[in-house]
């Protein structure tokens, strides 16, 4: 069982920063697996934020491009999301999401971690 752990979130002023973190249990970065970050506000479906690959793609919701950066260290099995120039459109709870294929599909998720973004 793969476990997705997230820490970072918190209470931040617009235009400020956070970093968040995903610590995944077990190796499975050694594995083909791709990372995201995906973050849901009250009252809003979930939305795709960030992905990297196992090759190190990035790519990114169009609302965060040129703010945000998510990167990966495979070798402490971390996703890592920098969020910067946050606005209180930002302000939701952050997810952690893993995916990848042997044999079949497999794919799990963090708890999340909020970030709310408010003077």
């Amino acid at each position: 069982q793969v476990q997705l752990a997230e820490s970072g979130g918190g209470l931040v002023q617009p235009g400020g920063s956070l970093r968040l973190s995903c610590a995944a249990s077990g190796s499975i970065f050694s594995l083909n697996v791709n990372m995201d970050w995906y973050r849901q506000a009250p009252g809003k479906e979930r939305e795709l934020v960030a992905t990297i690959t196992n090759a190190g793609t990035t790519t990114y919701a169009d609302s965060v491009k040129g703010r945000f950066t998510i990167s990966r260290d495979n070798a402490k099995n971390t996703v890592y999301l920098q969020m910067n120039s946050l606005n209180p459109e930002d302000t939701a709870v952050y997810l952690c999401h893993a995916s990848w294929s042997f044999n079949r599909a497999y794919e799990y998720w963090g708890q999340g971690t909020q970030v709310t973004v408010s003077s």
